[in-house]
């Protein structure tokens, strides 16, 4: 079977992001249709998920669910993994146990790529430690495409804590690759220290950063993976970077406002702001499911690719 792995947006080719944001748009309107959305193969399809994830496994399980696919669910707790068992060694343990596709969520940067090497089939990305979140981003860029007909020439301020965001990173390179200008903004500590490496400008100053913004995507401050000292207070951190009432006026008057979620509520964003008229929040949870779908037949090879993919979308035969 020919296959191709989505672990990353880095090295996509923006037809290839083109043509999968066009497949879910797709795929929105026959599930809203009622229309039979059933892959014309099946395939059994393990969910691998080593950090904790609603919005990403539930989408990705109403994915499979859609196109006739069966899934089965694997958490390292209570699994041999629990026992000592290495990640290589579980990855070809389902290889033979002739699991057919690996979606896999793990807190390793670089974690996809090794699953990639062993597997022997098709793998996707579901977020692999502070590195890149794909299909968070071909959904995230669904939605901005619904509600401003295109990603080129949109100002896109990403706000928040961009050094340990794998969702920033995606998504400020899918973005970049599709005509958009990007803005990285935040405190110094909470930007990558070689941000010259990134598609997109660095802003310390909130204000600043958002000012003429077409969209916001917000970020979580991600305690869990950050050192001491790196934010101070979250007092500090709303007063400073908040997107509110009052600071969302910087930013273009029909600007949209954005965050992958988990939401820290009255941290990075207030109540008006996560439920107001500028938010599609929503709107990027349900966009999940169809980029999902897509990404599915995707990796499965049932769409044409316009380029080699590189290192993220390898060929091979099992």
């Amino acid at each position: 079977m020919s296959y191709r792995n989505l672990l990353g947006i880095r090295n996509l080719e923006p037809s290839d992001i083109a043509t999968l944001i066009q497949m879910a748009s797709s795929f929105k309107e026959r599930v809203n249709r009622g229309e039979n959305t059933a892959s014309p193969t099946k395939h059994v399809i393990g969910l691998l998920f080593f950090e904790g994830s609603t919005r990403t496994r539930v989408s990705f399980e109403q994915a499979a669910h859609y196109l006739g696919h069966k899934v089965t669910n694997f958490a390292s707790q209570g699994s041999s993994m629990s026992k000592g068992e290495t990640l290589k060694d579980t990855i070809e343990t389902l290889r033979y146990e002739r699991l057919e596709s690996l979606v896999m969520r793990h807190p390793a940067s670089g974690s996809a790529h090794l699953a990639a090497r062993f597997f022997g089939g098709p793998i996707i990305n579901a977020g692999d430690g502070q590195h890149e979140h794909p299909t968070q981003a071909l959904g995230d860029a669904l939605t901005i495409s619904e509600k401003k007909g295109s990603l080129s020439g949109l100002r896109v301020a990403i706000v928040g804590d961009v050094l340990h965001s794998r969702v920033a990173r995606s998504n400020g390179w899918l973005l970049s690759k599709m005509g958009a200008e990007v803005r990285f903004v935040g405190p110094r500590t909470l930007l990558p220290s070689n941000l010259s490496l990134f598609p997109g400008t660095a802003h310390y100053d909130l204000l600043s950063g958002i000012e003429g913004a077409d969209v916001i995507m917000c970020l979580r401050l991600q305690r869990e993976r950050m050192r001491q000292g790196l934010v101070g207070s979250e007092g500090e951190y709303r007063r400073l970077y908040q997107i509110n009432s009052r600071t969302i006026r910087y930013a273009e008057r029909d600007c949209l406002v954005m965050h992958p979620g988990p939401i820290n509520r009255g941290v990075e964003l207030d109540d008006i702001a996560a439920d107001g008229a500028h938010s599609t929040i929503r709107n990027q949870i349900e966009n999940g499911i169809f980029v999902r779908m897509a990404a599915f037949e995707w990796v499965f090879g049932n769409v044409p690719t316009a380029s080699s993919q590189k290192s993220t979308a390898k060929r091979g035969k099992k």
